[in-house]
């Protein structure tokens, strides 16, 4: 019994010690890649909003001919175009 109050008294102290300690400084290097890679999934999501854009546009399209209630409406999917890293700064 002694032994499990000194682990969980010891576990305690520790994640509070840990707490306390600052976050670690990033390299430019390390903040570059970090930025590349948000910029990166940002532009994912683009891309898949493109996607779903297209389909539900072909939806439309086949609903509005199987019924013959005329043309589909026009469309306003955005195409991102390819991905274009940002160039390297230098500081």
């Amino acid at each position: 019994m002694k032994t499990l109050c000194t682990a969980a008294v010891l576990a305690l102290l520790s994640s509070v010690a840990a707490a306390k300690l600052p976050a670690p400084e990033l390299s430019n290097e390390a903040k570059a890649k970090a930025a590349e890679a948000a910029a990166k999934a940002a532009w994912a999501g683009k891309v898949e909003s493109f996607l779903l854009c297209k389909t539900q546009d072909r939806v439309v399209a086949h609903y509005m001919k199987s019924t013959a209630k005329g043309a589909a409406p026009a469309s306003a999917c955005v195409d991102p175009g390819p991905f274009v890293p940002a160039p390297p700064q230098n500081s």
